[in-house]
């Protein structure tokens, strides 16, 4: 499960940052449910303006500089571009540290603030080459925001879970007392159900805690009713708002696996067992003669079937960003050229065409 950090400028050289500004020359290697560290609020600049049509329940803004759109996240006063960069595929084996540092200088000359990492991405070393990679472009802190998630880590036993001395040795200090302290502004979960998220918001007003503001969760067109469902409920009554991850289905929405698993793709690739299963797998022959539909939706709209998914995923309540895994900047360039607009028509027609919207406890009364 996950916790999410806002760093202040400040602390950049303390312990609790060594792994992420790469002061380690060795990184321990980790995995499965997360913590995730931020960094410094950001700020809305003066010259950015407000769009009339922008989120119908979140406050969203167009950079002065792009036309990166951001929102808050959650009802937080942290603003975040509505597209992040994560660095599980990005900062993968396949990836190489120029090609890394390629697609993060493209994503933040883009707008995009929000670079999401995790102890377990490439066995660590994402983190230390996400933090080489800012300390060699020199932008400034403030500017930007870092999310980092721990749950696995060596193989010792205290080298694992949540616990305070997991938490303390291997990223930042635990969730309240690094807010308390001044090194962070904002903590959130990851891959938490409803009822545990409303569980440690109920702690920490019980006993005068920090409550986390958002959650990191899996979102697509096959995986939706905990964002379209229970983490609605969740903004409106503790404003904790929606992180998102995999808005193409590892890939499956691209169509690259409509004739097959290709040589060079993910699923062919040691340790993707579970992908090629999928994709092979009854339900996904089902889900991928949907997304030819869908991608005959796109061509009529002008965009791609990703630029399409991804702004499907950006129209859902409460999301406040949508993080995206490429690995090559082609793949960044189109997925950063979302579709603008995403009309109710749109939506309904997409619905239709899908089969699994989800219901609300409200339609489910009625």
């Amino acid at each position: 499960m996950q916790v999410s950090f806002a760093c202040t400028e400040h602390n950049l050289k303390s312990r609790s940052e060594d792994r992420l500004c790469g002061l380690r020359s060795s990184g321990q290697g980790s995995n499965g449910n997360y913590i995730s560290q931020g960094s410094v609020k950001t700020r809305e600049g003066p010259g950015s303006r407000q769009t009339p049509q922008g989120h119908a329940h979140m406050k969203e803004a167009i950079g002065r500089h792009t036309s990166m759109k951001y929102r808050n996240l959650g009802k937080s006063g942290l603003r975040v571009s509505c597209l992040g960069l994560g660095t599980w595929v990005t900062f993968g084996s396949q990836i190489s540290d120029e090609m890394a540092e390629n697609l993060m200088t493209i994503a933040y000359e883009n707008g995009v603030n929000l670079f999401d990492t995790a102890e377990v991405y490439a066995s660590g070393r994402a983190e230390i080459t996400l933090g080489n990679i800012i300390k060699k472009k020199g932008w400034r802190r403030s500017s930007f925001v870092i999310t980092t998630k721990i749950y696995w880590g060596g193989q010792a036993e205290t080298e694992r879970g949540l616990s305070r001395k997991h938490i303390i040795e291997e990223i930042v200090r635990a969730m309240t007392f690094v807010i308390n302290q001044g090194m962070a502004m904002y903590w959130g979960t990851s891959r938490w159900s409803a009822m545990e998220i409303m569980e440690a918001y109920s702690v920490a007003r019980q006993f005068n805690l920090i409550p986390p503001v958002c959650e990191q969760a899996e979102y697509h067109y096959f995986q939706r009713d905990k964002v379209e469902v229970q983490l609605p409920e969740l903004y409106h009554k503790i404003g904790v708002g929606a992180m998102t991850w995999s808005p193409l289905a590892c890939g499956l929405i691209t169509g690259k696996y409509s004739d097959g698993v290709p040589e060079c793709s993910r699923a062919a690739m040691k340790g993707y067992q579970w992908l090629r299963e999928r994709v092979n797998s009854e339900e996904g022959r089902r889900q991928l003669a949907k997304i030819k539909e869908l991608h005959l939706l796109a061509d009529r709209l002008g965009c791609t079937a990703a630029q399409l998914a991804i702004a499907w995923c950006l129209r859902s309540e409460g999301v406040s960003s949508v993080l995206l895994g490429v690995s090559n900047t082609d793949q960044l360039i189109e997925n950063l050229g979302i579709l603008s607009q995403m009309t109710p028509q749109t939506v309904t027609e997409m619905d239709a065409l899908l089969g699994n919207k989800p219901h609300t406890k409200k339609e489910s009364r009625a």
